[in-house]
């Protein structure tokens, strides 16, 4: 059988429909930046870092440790206020099937560069107020819920930034970013520190920074596998049980940064840990 043959026949199992367990470990939005500044190699680097990390055999074996042994996923992709669309709807993902199955979806249906028409500007804001209603709709139970933003910007569109991180928090989710590392006239162009101040915040909380764009895949499983194995035991650093306000990290008023390191290339990949 063809590849396309298969990848339309993992497509119409998944339409189909897909019954979500009773409980999950976590809920993941993951929310994916298609902005004007995503050009095809980014978008393709995001949406194929996805579907690699989330069917990384590691990955899996971090689900099924869990105690429930399962996960859920839904997969977003956002730009201006009010152009966030669901690519993949709330999905359990606790087998290795069910997590190549995702990650075939991501590839046939996420971004390639070419889905940003019109006036695309970055609202991170509407990509939390996206992920926040989705986990409004998560009917299931599970210990953690969790808002991904993958971004390669700042807030520059939509409501502001701080009202609507705060309204998520206060419903109890996390939210946690990767940066998409970028090169703008030759200089690389930082988005850790904003992503500390303005973006994360609950329990547990983290964003990450790649040093280059290679390093975008191997970050995101550190981050996915992080995410997953806090969810299902105790959170690192000593975080608190209670999610933080805005503007106070679970730490008390200490914040840590430190360094992950790629396996791929031995070089360190920037974190925040709020």
């Amino acid at each position: 059988m063809r590849l396309s043959s298969c990848l339309l026949l993992v497509a119409a199992s998944l339409s189909s429909g897909t019954t979500l367990a009773a409980e999950f470990d976590t809920a993941i939005v993951f929310a994916v930046d298609v902005s004007a500044s995503v050009d095809t190699a980014t978008a393709v680097l995001q949406r194929d870092g996805h579907a690699v990390a989330l069917s990384e055999p590691s990955i899996i074996a971090t689900i099924s440790a869990g105690r429930h042994g399962c996960i859920a996923v839904s997969y977003v992709e956002w730009s201006s206020s009010g152009k966030a669309r669901t690519i993949i709807p709330w999905t359990a993902v606790c087998n290795r099937p069910q997590a190549l199955t995702v990650s075939v979806l991501i590839r046939l249906r996420g971004s390639s560069g070419h889905s940003c028409s019109g006036h695309c500007a970055t609202s991170i804001s509407d990509a939390i107020a996206a992920g926040s209603a989705l986990l409004v709709r998560f009917a299931d139970r599970t210990a953690s819920k969790i808002i991904d933003i993958s971004a390669s910007g700042t807030n520059n569109d939509g409501f502001p930034l701080e009202s609507v991180r705060a309204q998520a928090l206060e419903k109890g989710y996390t939210i946690n970013a990767i940066a998409v590392p970028q090169v703008r006239f030759g200089v690389a162009y930082r988005l850790l520190g904003y992503f500390r101040e303005n973006v994360i915040g609950g329990v547990g909380s983290f964003a990450i920074e790649p040093s280059a764009a290679r390093d975008y895949t191997a970050a995101l499983r550190q981050k996915l596998g992080r995410e997953i194995s806090q969810a299902a035991g105790p959170v690192p650093y000593g975080s608190a049980a209670k999610s933080p306000t805005v503007g106070q990290s679970a730490l008390g008023s200490r914040r840590m940064v430190n360094s992950i390191r790629s396996p791929s290339s031995g070089r360190q990949l920037s974190t925040s840990v709020q």
